[in-house]
């Protein structure tokens, strides 16, 4: 039995490993080989290969629910310029056949990092818990079809069907803090390849050609009309031309033009009205200019909305703030339009699907918020390294810290229950039949498994203004409003000592919930975009709740070439100035 802070530098050993070792989607084989020693040693039934590279580990613990954990693991091409010590060199050869550099530019290093420290905690933790825990290390995110290959792999009828599904994601908010939303909090995305037909020739005869490159030209400006004026101004829609190609010298007229476009949306309907919209100019354009041949048009890839379940939402985020504190876990207002495939593991078009929560987990270190330019947090998020950019550096320990706490917090919330007292309600949801109680007891166990992470004791106002500057909102601007609180000020006081490195910096950045804010969602005044849904639940409960008490378990260490990787020193995570953008 081990503390957390005895488990955690081989976490962070591990994530450090994976970061400077990298590998595409679908190619992550040495990862794979890491995620499923430190299983196997952690006592859990471990299967290999799972739709392609996925690993699949299962620790039943007599009856109870099952709840699974799932992380990504494919890295990205992208030339890694954070300057960290650790920083990936690597290169590799694409599916196309071209040589590419590897970056973990999305975060995917730690949150495959935080799931093997969860699973290490929870089977360390039998005695405090029942049910089964489904780990799921999940190949091809960024390809939008790593998911769905490991539901084709027979993933539930092979392993069992999950009762919820949890996952996390780091994101660019401040270090360490819990972000939830109920219902959509991820967009759709759908990408496509146009080839348009011409006639070719020299470029001193254009009137004997069909000219594709002006054909192409015409798609791309026609396209820029469809979200402006074909989608409403009240939905969010996104068209993006990523990929034109044509030609191979300037004086000749070649046959044809390739394109590749990418759609983002909020709901079904407008996905749908994207894809209509750019199927129509394409043919119309091609027909117009006299094109020999019909365009051919092809969608590559894709995924849906990610849409929390309410219920399922409530519960995890209320257990989140009995364990940090109601300070470090805050509702996103608006949804993102960035776009992942976890949605598919809880079988959306099923007549029973399973519900899932999916949370980010701030990693900007919080010197960069600081310095970031913005008096808003959009501002300063849109100023800071975001994911897949070459500069994106997490703060290694405070981000891996909170998402390593808020996976295994999030799974005992729901395993931890047949261990509660008889007069203790379950919280309602697809897993438990009944109306939704007033007050949902947040079912903790008595084992404080992040010791570590003892949320520090509330301002004497607890809802009182940031130490900071902070910027007044403007009368037109109060749906920002509710993302300009006091947990994303943009200034903060010196921190006092603290034991950890999350308590001293997530202590003094967020110091309140913003009472306004409380009382906008609670009388319902906030306008609300497309799908967006009702967050009342999570403010309504002003009790302080009781932080879990008791010793901290972890696991036996892993071995093996995967994890040779020392854990890293105290400055590692610092890049030379050059690179602090």
């Amino acid at each position: 039995m081990r503390l957390l802070d005895e488990l955690f530098p081989l976490v962070e050993g591990f994530y450090v490993d994976l970061h400077k070792n990298p590998e595409l989607s679908h190619a992550e084989y040495r990862t794979a080989s890491g995620v499923a020693e430190w299983l196997t040693r952690t006592g859990y039934e471990v299967h290999k290969g799972v739709g392609g590279t996925g690993v699949v580990g299962v620790l039943r613990n007599g009856p109870g629910p099952t709840v699974m954990l799932r992380a990504d693991m494919d890295a990205l091409p992208v030339e890694e310029k954070t300057g960290l010590p650790y920083a990936s060199t690597t290169r590799t050869t694409d599916e196309d056949g071209h040589e590419v550099p590897v970056m973990h530019a999305c975060g995917h290093d730690a949150h495959t990092a935080c799931l093997v420290g969860a699973a290490d905690l929870l089977s360390e933790t039998r005695e405090e818990w029942s049910g089964t825990v489904m780990i799921v290390a999940q190949p091809g995110e960024e390809s939008l079809d790593g998911a769905q290959r490991m539901l084709d792999d027979g993933l539930y009828e092979r392993f069992g069907r999950p009762d919820v599904i949890l996952g996390q994601h780091l994101g660019p908010q401040p270090a360490g803090l819990i972000s939830h939303r109920a219902g959509v909090i991820l967009g759709s995305s759908a990408s496509y390849r146009i080839r348009v037909h011409g006639e070719g020739g020299h470029a001193s005869q254009p009137h004997t050609t069909v000219d594709p490159v002006l054909i192409a030209a015409n798609i791309v400006t026609r396209l820029q009309g469809v979200v402006s004026r074909e989608i409403s101004p009240s939905e969010m829609a996104v068209l993006t031309v990523g990929r034109i190609q044509a030609g191979t010298k300037a004086n000749i007229i070649p046959e044809e033009a390739y394109l590749e476009i990418n759609t983002r949306a909020l709901n079904e309907v407008v996905a749908a009205r994207l894809e209509t919209a750019i199927e129509r100019i394409v043919r119309a354009e091609a027909a117009a200019s006299g094109a020999v041949r019909e365009p051919e048009f092809e969608r590559f890839q894709g995924a849906g909305v990610t849409r929390n379940d309410p219920d399922t939402v409530n519960a995890v985020a209320a257990a989140h703030r009995a364990y940090f504190g109601d300070t470090y876990v805050i509702h996103l207002p608006d949804p993102s339009p960035a776009t992942e495939d976890f949605g598919y593991l809880g079988l959306p078009d099923d007549p029973r699907p399973i519900p899932y929560v999916y949370w980010f987990v701030g990693a900007t270190p919080h010197d960069v918020w600081e310095a970031a330019p913005g008096g808003t947090p959009y501002e300063k998020m849109g100023n800071v390294p975001s994911n897949h950019s070459p500069f994106f550096a997490p703060a290694r320990e405070p981000a891996l810290r909170a998402g390593l706490a808020a996976l295994t917090v999030a799974a005992l919330s729901y395993l931890g229950r047949d261990r509660q007292e008889a007069s203790e309600p379950a919280p309602s949801g697809a897993m438990f039949p009944g109306p939704v109680p007033d007050d949902v007891p947040i079912p903790i166990p008595s084992t404080d498994l992040v010791g570590a992470h003892e949320a520090p004791a509330p301002p004497a106002d607890p809802l009182g203004p940031p130490s900071g500057a902070r910027q007044q909102p403007t009368e037109h601007n109060e749906h920002n409003e509710a993302y300009d609180s006091a947990f994303l000020a943009s200034s903060w006081d010196e921190p006092e000592p603290a034991d950890s490195t999350h308590d001293a910096d997530m202590g003094v950045l967020f110091q309140s919930q913003d009472e306004e804010l409380r009382e906008e969602w609670r009388n319902e005044k906030v306008e609300e975009s497309t799908l967006s849904a009702d967050m009342a639940a999570f403010l309504e409960d002003d009790e302080p709740r009781r932080p879990p008490a008791g010793p901290a378990f972890g696991g036996p260490p892993p071995q093996g070439s995967a994890h040779h990787a020392p854990p890293p020193g105290p400055d590692d995570d610092r890049p030379g100035s050059d690179y602090r953008h």
